[in-house]
């Protein structure tokens, strides 16, 4: 077995962490492999070839190519099944179905705060300004949604890479010094501790 991933030379993207989590909690050992998205790598050969949809991430399993995070999440979640392998999905049909609910609403919507407050903002602290009321509108609409969804420490029962993906979109107002109900921010700050989480932002410290 060989698993390859690609994501980008900043360790930026969202959808590349959420995938690198998923491996990590799995405990699959993987290859990490970089594209330098502002030179444009993403759009050239040999990488334009192999990624259906030339962006990152990418995973590479024993030749099968797969592109989208959350396409990725749910194939190994299939292909490596607890209970050997960590589940990174709830077995439950229901709550399964929420998770991926959730993971498809956050990469949908909320487009104001995705470009008032980018994962550079998060990851690196970059100066952002106020929130314009098109983005505040998108926050209240995150905070709603997140207040209703949250009620511990996970949004299940157990962790599920949907908690990942939610505690990144809150961060985005939680570090930017946005209003954030204090039990959102408790919820974030607790999946940002997970050690596939800290792995990943180990990773931003070569980059400073």
């Amino acid at each position: 077995m060989t698993l390859k991933l690609y994501v980008d030379s900043l360790h930026g993207s969202p959808y590349a962490m959420s995938v690198f989590v998923t491996l990590k909690e799995k405990g699959l050992p993987f290859e990490l492999e970089t594209i330098d998205l502002e030179a444009g790598h993403n759009l050239a050969q040999p990488y334009r070839d192999l990624a259906l949809t030339a962006r990152v991430p990418a995973l590479v399993h024993d030749g099968f190519v797969l592109t989208e995070s959350s396409a990725i999440s749910e194939y190994l979640d299939e292909v490596f099944p607890a209970p050997e392998y960590h589940a990174v999905y709830p077995r439950n049909s229901q709550r399964r179905a929420q998770a991926r609910q959730i993971q498809a609403w956050l990469r949908s919507d909320l487009m104001p705060i995705r470009a008032e407050r980018s994962t550079m903002s998060v990851f690196y602290g970059q100066a952002t300004g106020p929130l314009s009321a098109e983005a505040r509108a998108a926050a209240d609409k995150l905070i709603r949604a997140a207040d209703r969804l949250v009620d511990g420490p996970n949004l299940f029962t157990r962790w599920c890479i949907a908690d990942t993906d939610l505690a990144l979109m809150l961060n985005r107002l939680i570090m930017n010094g946005d209003e954030v109900p204090q039990k959102l921010k408790d919820y974030a700050a607790g999946q940002w501790q997970r050690d596939p989480v800290q792995s990943w932002l180990k990773l931003l410290k070569t980059q400073n």
